[in-house]
């Protein structure tokens, strides 16, 4: 199996990476501890909820028992006494006469009366035939029979029931009042408070009213059907409220989860990322020479950085002895360039003076002019040696300004006889490195030389250094009456000039430009800089 290059392997997105890179430490500490302890108060807030839920669920299976037991008890009673009126009405439908079925219907209802609970059988024309008339009897018994059982509630009394006969017209309503209902619906061993009531469509009777003692309290409600002319009984509970000690719980675990992690990242912060930066300060603050102030080292909190402290000073004393080092050893090489630079200008003016004697003792006017155009070299390179050393030390190079000037001084000096040679200067001050200013030197002492050499008598000379359009490069322009194309020109460039001319025009890494009618020589040249 061929294996994977390292550039083919998934790399993570790089600038999820760089903006992550880019945060404070404090920052990246504090999402670090967020995302560890996020999930923690999570759990616990979890936990609270569902112990919350357990509960709830318990209570609600508790009052779903407690609400059927109820219902069973207050429909038991109810189905009961219909069923006792039932019977009485068909008999008494049989027989007007029928006293002992209106005895035990009476009978039946004679327990609950000393609650209130009241019956009667009406006929068609509302007048009682068996039992007591109570207020609204006769007109509930007297309304459509839409069902052979209806209920009404009477509003905070208690509940009507109304029985419809086959055939005869004969009616049974019943009255029960709220605190007889009550007292049979009781659920036994339920110990929570409780809430009752019976429901009819939109009308409640309320049974057993439970107090609502906070906005904030929770219910749970159970609706049981009786099964007897759409009633319902309700009963209700309160569940766990939303109070204080339910908030504590929920928002305990974010507190302690924000708390932890803030405290974390003061500590961190106060521990190591201000002291950090504190000793950052001072490195930034560090000069060659200085030392770290031990007081502000031995202030540090955490050890480590103290001993990071330490390394620095330790470093610092290291650099200061190198720095000495060092310093000593630049004094030895600028001496040493110095005693280097006197011995080379001496040697240079030890030459000049040869070839002048040597000249001076010349038995030929041709040996004489030889002498006087090596002269000129040799003074050219001397004035690009002095003034390279008067700038070594700015490194900022040699000056063609002061060069070019001193050296058309020098040229003009030693003219032959009989020749006057005039140069006008129009030069811009460019820096040039030591081999550009000692090509230029040598070139345009070339072209004077060969200017001199086509005119004969007077020469007339023109100089210019200007900006080129590259910013790093000036034009050098040289021209000349004498240096318009002749045969006499011709011939100097051919057997003396041409050569040297052409190997100074390669150093310098140009190209030399002659216009044959004007007499001008143009070069573009580096240049380090400007004045």
């Amino acid at each position: 199996m061929a294996a994977t290059p390292a550039s083919d392997a998934p790399r993570p997105a790089a600038g999820a990476v760089t903006v992550f890179t880019g945060w404070p430490t404090g920052a990246k500490l504090f999402l670090i501890l967020s995302i560890a302890l996020l999930p923690l108060a999570l759990i616990a807030i979890f936990a609270t909820l569902r112990v919350t839920q357990i509960a709830d669920t318990e209570l609600r299976s508790h009052l779903r028992v407690a609400a059927s037991e109820s219902s069973r008890a207050i429909a038991i009673e109810l189905v009961g006494d219909m069923t006792a009126l039932r019977v009485a009405v068909d008999a008494l439908t049989a027989d007007r006469g029928d006293a002992p079925s209106c005895a035990r219907a009476q009978g039946v209802f004679a327990q609950q009366s000393a609650a209130g609970t009241s019956f009667a059988i009406l006929d068609r024309r509302g007048r009682a035939i068996c039992g007591e008339p109570f207020p609204g009897a006769a007109a509930f018994a007297r309304q459509s029979p839409t069902d052979a059982v209806s209920a009404r509630i009477v509003a905070d009394r208690g509940l009507m029931l109304r029985f419809a006969g086959r055939s005869d017209g004969l009616t049974a309503a019943a009255y029960f009042p709220a605190a007889f209902l009550d007292q049979i619906s009781k659920p036994s061993g339920f110990a929570p408070d409780y809430g009752l009531a019976l429901a009819l469509n939109d009308e409640r009777l309320e049974l057993d009213a439970l107090a609502r003692e906070s906005t904030l309290e929770r219910r749970e409600t159970i609706r049981s059907d009786l099964g007897i002319a759409g009633l319902a009984l309700e009963m209700q509970v309160r569940s766990a409220p939303i109070g204080s000690p339910l908030l504590i719980a929920l928002t305990l675990p974010l507190l302690m989860w924000a708390a932890a992690a803030a405290i974390s990242w003061f500590v961190v912060d106060r521990l190591l990322i201000a002291p950090l930066r504190a000793l950052r300060g001072s490195i930034a603050a560090y000069s060659p020479g200085d030392e770290p102030d031990p007081a502000m080292l031995r202030a540090l909190p955490a050890q480590e950085i103290r001993d990071l402290g330490d390394t620095f000073r330790a470093l610092s004393r290291t650099v200061a002895i190198h720095e000495a080092g060092l310093a000593d050893g630049l004094m030895r090489q600028t001496k040493l360039t110095r005693e280097v630079h006197h011995r080379v200008k001496n040697n240079l003016q030890v030459i000049s003076s040869l070839i002048n004697f040597h000249a001076r003792g010349a038995r030929s006017a041709e040996a004489t002019q030889a002498y006087a155009s090596i002269q000129r070299r040799v003074d050219a390179l001397a004035v690009v040696h002095r003034y390279h050393y008067a700038e070594m030390e700015e490194n900022r190079g040699v000056g063609l300004r002061a060069v070019l000037g001193e050296l058309a001084s020098s040229i003009r000096a030693t003219a032959p006889e009989g020749t006057r040679v005039g140069i006008v200067l129009d030069i811009d001050p460019f820096y040039v490195t030591q081999d550009v200013a000692v090509a230029v030197a040598f070139l345009v002492t070339e072209l004077v030389e060969l200017a001199m050499t086509c005119a004969g008598g007077e020469t007339q000379v023109r100089m210019t250094l200007k900006p080129a359009d590259d910013p790093h490069r000036a034009v050098l322009r040289l021209s000349s009456r004498a240096l318009v194309d002749t045969d006499h020109l011709r011939e100097g460039l051919k057997h003396r000039y041409g050569r040297v001319i052409e190997g100074l025009t390669r150093q310098l890494r140009s190209t030399l430009q002659h216009d044959p009618l004007t007499g001008a020589y143009e070069i573009a040249i580096a240049v380090t800089g400007r004045e």
